[in-house]
């Protein structure tokens, strides 16, 4: 597969005609927070059965998957977890992720969705090794509330320093997620909104998804994101923003006076599967096509098997995203109690 100039061609669009640009890779499946819409504590407690160390994808595999994956067609790269900032020499995958270039010689996005805990001391170092912007999980600045969502009384102080150590690192625009849940902490909106205006940092507003079987999940807890607009329009007045590039996942709203933006996300309501161009690498080595998929694609035995080359990692990433016809999002409502089992978001990252 070249293009005329002998350079990679892009994989096969998948049976949607949604070409493959963004790669979500998740370094580990642990995390230091135990979010009750994540990774509940009555699940993941002391005795949850993490993966072991052999059974975890090296850096070096990687980087080859990413590598292959840029030479047809991939041009961000997002790495999470769990929490991406526990695995040891991060920097170092950073740095060999950062190193990669399009066909046409472009560098890639190289983007970090974290908790923040360890921004403080990382922040500086991930921005030395290539890492392009960072995003912040944060869904509450009162510190019961925070303290409650996180489920481990970390104190949301020390995220707020983080997303300050990443601002002075340079890893901007810094975004900060919030998951909105109704009657939990959704009226943390307008006063997340209101701390950040003005400060370079764009919140993004995530409706409660349906993400794995784990989170307890009800539609009654999933607040609008038309709701969260009108919230904050009432008191920081809002205007659209045309989406900065095809498949943006968050809609975007500027404030009227210039001082900055939010965007929000909404998955549950609005649903964006037809531009959607994301594929999620697990942990151990499973290519997700979707992030409400119940089965991944096992890729580790392709980069184990040593009678096999890139030639067939090229072959099994073109074969399984020309494959791909997920739009569960758009499904979501007709599906009632026949949606099948999903992998957690933990495994695979948001």
């Amino acid at each position: 597969m070249t293009t005329p100039l002998g350079l990679p061609a892009s994989f096969p669009p998948d049976r949607l005609g949604r070409p493959l640009r963004d790669l979500r890779i998740s370094v580990t499946d642990r995390c230091n927070f135990r979010c009750v819409y994540c990774m509940p504590k009555e699940v993941f407690g002391r005795d949850y059965a993490f993966l072991p160390r052999a059974e975890i994808l090296t850096f070096e595999e990687i980087t080859r998957v990413a590598r292959v994956a840029v030479a047809h067609g991939v041009e961000k790269l997002r790495l999470t977890g769990g929490e991406p900032l526990l695995r040891r020499g991060i920097e170092e995958l950073v740095a060999a992720l950062a190193a990669l270039r399009t066909p046409d010689g472009r560098p890639v996005d190289i983007a970090l969705t974290t908790n923040g805990s360890a921004l403080p001391v990382k922040a500086r170092a991930l921005k030395d090794a290539g890492l392009t912007r960072v995003s912040v999980s944060l869904d509450s600045l009162d510190p019961d509330r925070f303290a409650a969502m996180n489920d481990v009384g970390f104190p949301v102080d020390r995220v707020l320093r983080g997303i300050e150590a990443a601002q002075k690192a340079g890893l901007g625009p810094v975004k900060v997620n919030m998951v909105v849940k109704r009657g939990t902490n959704d009226a943390d909106i307008v006063p997340m909104a209101r701390h950040f205006q003005g400060t370079g940092v764009v919140v993004r507003y995530i409706e409660f998804m349906d993400v794995g079987a784990t989170n307890g999940w009800r539609m009654e807890e999933v607040l609008p994101s038309s709701e969260v607009v009108a919230r904050i329009d009432a008191e920081l007045p809002l205007e659209p923003v045309e989406p900065a590039y095809r498949g943006e996942t968050a809609a975007r709203w500027r404030y009227r006076d210039g001082s900055g933006e939010v965007g929000v996300i909404s998955s549950v309501t609005g649903a964006f599967c037809g531009t959607c161009t994301r594929a999620r690498l697990s942990t151990d080595g499973k290519l997700f096509t979707c992030l409400f998929a119940a089965d991944g694609f096992d890729l580790r035995a392709v980069l184990r098997d040593p009678a096999k080359d890139d030639g067939d990692l090229t072959a099994a990433l073109g074969g399984i995203w020309g494959a791909r016809g997920d739009r569960y999002s758009e499904l979501r409502a007709g599906l009632g109690a026949r949606r099948a089992k999903r992998i957690e978001m933990s495994y695979i990252g948001g």
